[in-house]
């Protein structure tokens, strides 16, 4: 933060691209040491993957890996409460939420630089896909799309499946969020990475783009990488990685690699931001008298 809590006009954020382990204790030190080393090198925003204590685990159902769900004060989040504290730094953590007996949710939780939690938001759009089983697991999120009041303004968090979604971007963004953070698990199947592979990553960064442009901010997309498979008479995933930073023009601006663990620093400018927004007015010139149709699942 800038001198008299005055918020910055410019900023710099950490994407953690993290290969993972089956061993969560393993994955948890990675966090909290790529924190401190995303911090060093000037992040003041720091993003980890979706579900990053584990394997990615909706590759199957099972009922046993419920137990490897945890409150939202639960260890995981103390731990890098701890790690924003000493470091100085905001955190954004994707944990797999025990809310109660019976209802988990996939939830980031939104740690300030003192470690306190400013907030949580529960992933609204759940998928059900080979090899991403999310429905058995999450129940969708209840606490609606969020922005976050941070010492840099405010910040939106959605999660994987939600990035598809323009409505949960704009509604975000209407909060006031300058950026939105979507950590990911998202990849391939291996055998149709030959087919489709190109054009399902490329649909991927283009949709990410696109809630950049027409809704004037920055989008992060935090994903992991490598091949996990679960199970050993399954095809497992391949993660895609490529975690990228777009303006709000959609130009990315930070760009991981598809293969390698990295941790990918960009940067925010807020007047860059209000320089877009004042000549693409999107916002503006929204006709919010003409869409109450959006509600409707289609309009017959």
């Amino acid at each position: 933060m800038s001198e008299g809590n005055k918020i910055p006009r410019k900023y710099k954020v950490g994407l953690l691209q993290m290969r993972l382990s089956k061993k969560g204790e393993e994955n948890l030190n990675k966090a909290v040491s790529w924190v401190k080393d995303a911090s060093l090198r000037g992040a003041n925003i720091i993003c980890l993957p979706e579900l990053f204590k584990t394997e990615y685990f909706c590759q199957i159902e099972d009922t046993d890996l419920f137990d490897l769900a945890e409150p939202v004060d639960g260890k995981t989040v103390k731990i890098l409460s701890n790690a924003a504290k000493e470091n100085n730094v905001v955190v954004i953590v994707p944990i797999f939420e025990k809310r109660s007996e019976g209802v988990y949710h996939n939830t980031t939780v939104v740690i300030d630089e003192n470690g306190n939690t400013i907030g949580t938001y529960r992933k609204m759009h759940i998928p059900d896909d080979p090899a991403f089983y999310e429905k058995f697991y999450f129940t969708p999120g209840d606490l609606g799309f969020k922005s976050f009041d941070t010492g840099y303004g405010k910040v939106g968090t959605l999660i994987c499946w939600d990035q598809w979604f323009p409505e949960g971007a704009r509604l975000t963004a209407l909060q006031g969020a300058n950026i939105l953070f979507y950590p990911a698990a998202i990849g391939w199947h291996p055998k149709e990475k030959e087919k489709y592979g190109a054009v399902q990553l490329d649909a991927w960064k283009t949709v990410q783009r696109g809630h950049a442009i027409a809704n004037g901010v920055y989008v992060a997309a935090v994903n992991r990488v490598g091949f996990e498979k679960r199970v050993e008479d399954s095809d497992g995933l391949k993660f895609w990685g490529s975690s990228f930073l777009a303006d709000p023009q959609g130009v990315i601006i930070a760009q991981a690699s598809e293969e390698k663990e990295e941790i990918l620093i960009g940067e925010i400018d807020i007047d860059h931001l209000e320089n877009i927004r004042r000549n693409w007015p999107f916002l503006r010139d929204r006709r919010i008298d003409a869409y109450s149709d959006i509600t409707k699942r289609l309009i017959d």
